[in-house]
């Protein structure tokens, strides 16, 4: 059909439309050439021309026109918009919502449904889909994990059903970059949780293995070991060094649960220790209450314990100690006065009593261990009462001292009277002072005549005690204002002695009437309620109350001062004069004795030069006669030397020659000894071979014989010895025997030998002479 021809009959249609059409066309000279990334949205306002055209197409519809190609427009067509194309890249995806029931990539999609479309390139949205944002992925590591939340109920890119409010954790084993679903909320970035070798942590509700959270359970994870905490875990107390315990260090522990530890049950609630050197990680069922230290405690120092079964509270001191798991540190609680005195008196202020107007404004810091044992320090000569409340009794400790309080004991404190004159309750003190000491009172008398006179009184007193003898001390704090009692009762003393007398009388004896008051007749004054002693009574001072009456005395004593000045001055002016003229005399008495003592040193200056010369020429003399005397000494002495020497030369040769003797001597014994044991050893040798000889003669001779010859009888032995010639014999026996063999040798010797024989008498053998005595024998 001609352009020109279709373009009248629809001017004659609708001349105004055509009108713009007309125009439109004369506007575009050149037609779009559509690239491949880019796409035109087409519209289609009203249908004008043939049906043909648009085949399946309404008014209004929409359509895209993709490329590459040229674009031909058409005259019912309108542009709405030109739509780039979508790039995603990796790690990427594009949230794309369906404006209408549509199929993508042949999957349906309804109206109002939104998917991530992840695949990588260039991606051209249908006229049916609306991008509504590019989405970027996040990059999971070894360390770094992310809670996601569902907002649907849907099944994950992982494949896992997930349920609305349902939270799971997605890791770097899941998928190294991880981009979030239209129905997954982020929730957290999880870092991993690291423990190391020496840490622990205690994970609450921790997830089973069903991924469900175990609500209510806790679960140990020991060092060394990583993991991401799943939602719905949390740490209790993050994580925890493992407990190093030092010898010196415990652990009190308590069950949660009931439980076994170390094949012993705990119950739940009980308690126990663990005690050091070790390391210790708490189970799930157990609970650290706290960590305990052993307690060094010194011989002054102690702890208070309480007993959390029976309640009782005991004093530790003198060790180390080491809380048990029944015991506590028990806080020992005192009044705010008993504080403030312990810490002003253990501090800088001393054991003196404190006034009571200064502690309310010089008040000390108190920093006190509660725990601790309250030790105070008596000092010397003092003592100090500590009550214990719950035995009901009372002790006393004399210092000095360390006093250590029990739990249930306090120490007692003293209000005394203070100020001049005496007011009570103005001072506090902890230790009674055991004196001696002294204190200062005013007290107002009057006289029998009507006057009155303040009188400044100091009192030295003391206590008198014997520290072994206990009723004797007992008594000191049976008063507890022994300083306002002991006033006033002197006072009262004082005051009925001085009304008694008049003011001259007073005025004149004031110091013995007021130790009269006080003491009597005695020295001393003995308080026998608390043993307090007053020794001494010194007025150091007293004035009239009354103004005429202290005129009266002012000139009183202005008249006795005059007039003992007067005294004092006539006094001094005679006794000046006095001196002078015992200084006179003095002085001419010690001028003639000066004179006399004079002369006497001349008489001796003169017998000393005469004495002088007489030593000198004796001296010389002398000299003389000791040179001499000296030179022959010396002389004599050399002689005498000499001589010495001589007599020692002749007694060391004598010696010599003596030693010379002795030795040549010496030599001779021992060789006239050697030869005594040479000839004896000889002798001694051939008596063992005649010995010897003589055995074998016999054995040859045999018993049989010997016998045989016995028995000859008498009448041989008689022809025998006369035979012999023999003038006499000698019979032997065997109990007394006799040495035959050197009496046979000297009758067979010759006549030089010892024994002597007849003339006539023939030699015998020895043998014979054997035979003699066994012949005798036999018999």
């Amino acid at each position: 059909m001609n352009f020109k021809q279709d373009l009248e009959e629809k001017k004659q249609d609708n001349p105004r439309i055509i009108q713009n059409h007309f125009h439109c066309i004369q506007e575009r000279n050149q037609l779009k050439i559509q690239p491949l990334s880019k796409l035109l949205r087409i519209i289609l306002p009203q249908l004008l021309g043939q049906k043909n055209d648009f085949e399946d197409k309404h008014s209004g519809d929409k359509w895209l026109f993709p490329g590459p190609a040229v674009y031909v427009p058409k005259i019912d067509e309108e542009i709405e918009k030109q739509i780039n194309a979508y790039v995603i890249q990796q790690n990427h995806a594009l949230k794309i919502k369906a404006l209408r029931d549509t199929i993508v990539k042949k999957i349906p999609r309804r109206a109002g449904e939104i998917w991530l479309e992840r695949e990588q390139g260039m991606y051209l949205p249908s006229v049916d889909e609306e991008v509504i944002t590019s989405m970027e992925g996040r990059v999971l590591t070894d360390k770094k994990a992310i809670s996601l939340r569902a907002t649907a109920s849907f099944k994950d890119i992982y494949g896992i059903n997930r349920s609305a409010g349902e939270e799971w954790l997605v890791t770097k084993e899941m998928a190294e970059v991880h981009i979030r679903d239209v129905y997954e909320e982020f929730v957290a970035e999880v870092r991993l949780t690291t423990l190391a070798k020496n840490q622990y942590c205690v994970v609450i509700d921790p997830v089973g293995k069903n991924g469900k959270p175990q609500f209510g359970k806790r679960e140990l994870r020991k060092g060394e070991q990583s993991f991401f905490l799943k939602p719905g875990e949390t740490l209790k107390s993050g994580i925890q060094l493992v407990r190093v315990l030092s010898e010196h260090q415990s652990l009190l522990l308590q069950a949660r649960e009931d439980f076994m530890d170390e094949s012993k049950k705990r119950p739940a609630g009980s308690k126990w220790m663990i005690e050091g050197p070790r390391d210790y990680v708490p189970p799930v069922e157990v609970d650290i209450l706290e960590e305990r230290q052993s307690i060094p405690l010194d011989e002054n120092e102690g702890i208070y314990v309480r007993n959390m079964k029976t309640g009782e509270v005991r004093t530790v001191k003198n060790q180390v100690y080491r809380l048990t798991a029944d015991e506590m540190l028990w806080e020992k609680e005192l009044t705010d006065e008993l504080e403030e005195l312990l810490a002003y008196q253990s501090g800088s202020g001393g054991f003196g009593p404190v006034v009571v107007q200064e502690s309310k404004s010089e008040r000390p810091e108190i920093r006190r261990d509660k725990t601790r044992a309250i030790t105070f320090r008596a000092p010397h000569n003092s003592a100090v009462q500590l009550f214990d409340y719950k035995a009901k009794k009372s002790r006393i400790v004399f210092g000095p001292d360390l006093v250590m309080l029990e739990p249930y004991e306090e120490i007692s404190i003293l209000r005394l009277s203070g100020d001049v004159p005496k007011k009570e309750n103005q001072l506090k003190n902890l230790a009674l002072l055991l004196g001696p000491d002294f204190m200062i009172d005013q007290i107002i008398v009057e006289t029998s005549d009507h006057a009155r006179l303040f009188l400044k009184l100091a009192y030295n007193w003391r206590f008198q005690i014997n520290k072994q003898d206990p009723k004797t001390y007992e008594k000191i704090f049976a008063v507890s204002d022994f300083i306002g009692e002991t006033c006033k009762t002197l006072a009262s003393r004082i005051r009925g002695a001085v009304s008694g007398v008049t003011f001259d009388q007073f005025h004149k004896r004031s110091t013995e009437i007021i130790q009269t008051a006080v003491f009597g007749k005695e020295k001393e004054f003995l308080i026998k309620t608390n043993n307090l002693l007053i020794t001494s009574v010194d007025i150091q001072g007293f004035e009239p109350v009354e103004a005429s009456t202290r005129q009266s005395l002012e000139m009183s004593i202005k008249l006795a001062i005059d007039i003992s000045s007067k005294a004092q001055e006539d006094r001094a002016k005679h006794e000046a004069e006095q001196a002078e003229q015992r200084a006179k005399g003095e002085r001419d008495k010690q001028a003639i004795d000066d004179q006399a003592e004079a002369e006497k040193k001349r008489i001796e200056l003169f017998k000393l030069e005469a004495e002088s010369a007489s030593v000198e020429t004796t001296g010389k003399a002398i000299a003389i006669a000791k040179a001499h005397a000296e030179a022959a000494s010396i002389n004599g002495k050399a002689e005498l030397e000499q001589a010495t020497l001589q007599v020692n030369a002749i007694q060391i040769k004598q010696k010599e020659e003596l030693e010379i003797l002795k030795k040549r001597y010496e030599a001779e014994e021992h060789h006239n000894q050697s030869m005594m044991e040479l000839e004896v050893n000889t002798q001694k040798q051939l008596a063992e071979i005649e010995a010897a000889k003589f055995k074998k003669t016999i054995d040859s001779l045999g018993k049989e014989t010997l016998i045989s010859m016995a028995k000859a009888g008498p009448a041989a032995q008689a022809k025998l010895l006369a035979g012999l010639g023999l003038k006499g014999y000698m019979i032997i026996d065997a109990k007394n025997p006799i040495n035959l063999f050197n009496t046979a040798q000297g009758m067979i010797a010759s006549p030089q030998g010892q024994m002597s024989v007849p003339e006539n008498t023939p030699q015998l053998s020895a043998l014979t002479w054997v035979y003699l005595c066994l012949l005798y024998t036999s018999d």
